[in-house]
Formats: C-alpha cells, sequence, structure tokens
C-alpha cells in the first residue's frame, strides 16, 4: 500500500490552536486512494521542526508528502509554488529563536518549486466551491523553512498547502477570513487524492501572489 506523509503545526503566536494540525489529524490512518495517510505534528520551530520532519520522512518513506500550515491574513487555501533558501522570521519561533536572513540550507539552491499537481488541487478545491489559489511564495518563516527543507530532501511527490484561520480564531482577527474545519479536512483530503492520482499538473491560469 502507498503510503501518504501529512504534517501540522502546532499553534504560534499567541493562538491555541493551529488549523494545519487540527484538520491534518482528522486523515490520520485513512485510506484515500488506495494510500494510507500519516499525520504527523511538526514543533513550529526553525531547525526542530525540520528534524522531525525527516524522522518522519525515514520511517516512513511516503509516496507523497503535504506539509501544511496556517496562513491567518490570507483570504483562501494557498497551495504554494515555490520555497526559498532563505530564513527571515518577523517574530520568534516557539523556542524564542528568530533567524533573519540566513539560509535554511547553507549553498543551497535559491529556491525549489512544488512537485504536487498545484494547479490541479487549485481547479479540484474551486469546483467543490472552496477558496484556493497557487500562491507565489511560502513566506520566510517556518512554513517555508520546512518546505524548502522538505523539497531539497528530494524524492517522491511533495509540496506545501497553507489554511486560513478556523471560525474561533478569526474572533480575535477582526477581518480576517476563515474556515470551518470540515472544508479544511475535505481540502486535504482532496489535495492527497489529486496528488496520488494525477499524472500531470494541468495547465491553467489562477496563480496570484501573496
Amino acid at each position: 500500500m502507498k503510503t501518504v506523509l501529512l504534517t501540522g503545526f502546532e499553534p504560534f503566536g499567541g493562538e491555541t490552536v493551529n488549523p494545519s494540525w487540527e484538520a491534518a489529524r482528522q486523515l490520520d490512518g485513512e485510506t484515500i486512494a488506495g494510500a494510507r495517510v500519516h499525520a504527523r505534528l511538526l514543533p513550529c520551530v526553525f531547525g526542530a521542526a525540520l528534524d522531525e520532519l525527516y524522522r518522519q520522512l525515514d520511517a516512513l518513506r511516503p509516496d507523497v508528502t503535504i506539509a501544511v500550515g496556517q496562513a491567518g491574513g490570507r483570504p483562501d487555501i494557498a497551495v504554494e509554488r515555490v520555497a526559498i533558501n532563505v530564513d527571515d522570521a518577523r517574530f520568534p519561533d516557539n523556542a524564542g529563536r528568530q533567524p533573519i536572513d540566513e539560509p535554511v540550507v547553507a549553498n543551497g539552491p535559491a529556491a525549489y518549486f512544488s512537485t504536487l499537481p498545484i494547479k490541479a488541487i487549485v481547479a479540484g478545491l474551486r469546483e467543490r466551491g472552496l477558496p484556493a489559489t497557487v500562491s507565489q511564495s511560502a513566506g520566510t518563516f517556518v512554513c517555508n523553512h520546512v518546505m524548502y527543507g522538505l523539497l531539497h530532501r528530494g524524492g517522491p511527490r511533495a509540496g506545501f498547502i497553507h489554511l486560513p484561520f478556523l471560525p474561533e480564531q478569526a474572533i480575535r482577527h477582526p477581518g480576517a477570513f476563515s474556515l470551518k474545519l470540515d472544508d479544511c479536512v475535505a481540502a486535504l483530503r482532496l489535495a492527497v487524492e489529486l496528488s496520488l492520482t494525477r499524472g500531470k499538473d494541468e495547465k491553467r491560469e489562477g496563480g496570484t501572489i501573496h
């Protein structure tokens, strides 16, 4: 049986929940398109997040890996296209670390592109009435750190998806977009399915810059 690794993050930035983990954990043990999903929690800490990710990659040897994070300022589900080799934190991570203008991997390439069928995922989400875009930047916090480190390892299909706030979080952030947990779970389930079943990505317009 094929294996899927789905990772989410612990809460950070004063939040008590993180939609990435709340959604990912709902799919742990589920079989999607003939593959078993394994959900794993990553610390929101530079370095430690990659250490844990690599432990899970070595243990599971997944056919597909989708790392998921929270992007509370975004108005939709953001399927990331590219990770850059820069850690540049506007605020400290959960261990108090705040790297500025440091590489994720010393002497690594400037960037890596997702190997997920990103436009097929966005199209599929939109067809189901879920707001989604191709995002051209995963930022420079721990999410980008994990995406870059994941793609640097190489291997089968891998990439990153950002989820917006959950409704209970958005209450504390007036004007912020939010998405119900059930919709977040449905979005990740579809992303896993398409990552397993689509041989090539779609050629469509629809990317946006964040």
